[in-house]
């Protein structure tokens, strides 16, 4: 069975000090950890492009994995909403040639943003299992300073830039169990780009996310046949600070099981879920994880992945 085998990440160093953003628009320390959850938000540099940022995710995960190969790579997907350029031709082919992988590789990119992890690794399981593939990358970046307006306070002093690959393959330590899927169309005004600049419609998808996310998780558990007492550690989007903490309270179960860690990092949208996963699930002794992405789409994807 297909399972997920490593994840590697680039996060780059520069980046914009949020108790700054946070003075010029008159919002304090407490508001800056609490609401927003973030100290400090990294930003690419303004000559790297979205297929850079991927390019970096995947030589930190081959240096990880010395026994992977470049020509072992059977398929590549990039999830993202800001590739290069105006997206056309698709982000992931860029990667190949970047990367050097070999002209056989099935690449193609998944068009979502804070849902778009858990859409893609069940996206990716499925296209290798159907056609007997052995090594797949699953990659993700979605650089919002690309579009975020450095003077809208309800964005700027949210998201950061990085960039995740994860390697799916055989006798993976980690399996992909039950998962749920939704859409909702008729919330796409609260997240859109217009003419190039991002706009968020915060207590909406707040709101959202609150009525959605934890209701989710429970019809998740119960169709797993699993109790929230199963579960070693919820890591869901970090969308903010504000969004963790409610979401883990609506939950009615062990809030301390919901994973916060966005200080250095922000929201980092389709990376915010392997970032965690890459940062706390391989060296601990979790063996039952539950993920929750969310967001543009409005969409969201539900899923519990496990120790084999």
């Amino acid at each position: 069975m297909i399972g997920i085998k490593s994840i590697a990440s680039y996060v780059p160093v520069a980046g914009v000090d949020n108790y700054a953003q946070g003075a010029k628009f008159a919002k304090d320390e407490e508001f800056i950890l609490g609401k927003i959850g973030s100290a400090f938000l990294p930003r690419k540099d303004a000559g790297q492009e979205t297929s850079d940022l991927c390019v970096e995710a995947v030589n930190a995960l081959f240096a990880a994995n010395p026994e992977l190969k470049r020509e072992a790579i059977d398929v590549l997907i990039v999830v993202t909403q800001n590739g290069d350029e105006e997206g056309l031709p698709h982000t992931a082919a860029i990667v190949q040639d970047k990367l050097g992988l070999p002209t056989t590789v099935a690449a193609f990119d998944i068009s979502l943003g804070c849902s778009g992890y858990v859409y893609g690794i069940y996206a990716i399981k499925g296209f290798m299992e159907a056609a007997g593939l052995k090594n797949g990358l699953l990659v993700t970046a979605d650089p919002y300073s690309k579009i975020v307006d450095p003077e809208d306070r309800n964005t700027t002093m949210l998201f950061g830039d990085a960039a995740t690959a994860t390697w799916l393959g055989e006798d993976a330590t980690w399996q992909l169990g039950k998962a749920k899927f939704g859409t909702d169309g008729s919330g796409a005004p609260h997240l859109k780009v217009t003419d190039g600049v991002f706009f968020m419609n915060g207590r909406q998808v707040f709101n959202f996310a609150l009525l959605k996310v934890p209701a989710h998780l429970h019809e998740l558990l119960d169709e797993s046949g699993l109790k929230s007492d199963d579960i070693d550690a919820f890591c869901i989007h970090q969308g903010s600070a504000a969004i963790v903490d409610a979401v883990a309270r609506r939950f009615e179960g062990n809030p301390d099981k919901f994973i916060k860690d966005m200080v250095e990092t922000g929201n980092t949208v389709s990376s915010s879920i392997p970032l965690l996963l890459e940062k706390h699930m391989f060296d601990s002794s979790w063996k039952r994880v539950a993920l929750s992405g969310f967001g543009v789409g409005l969409s969201w994807g539900s899923a519990i992945i496990y120790r084999s």
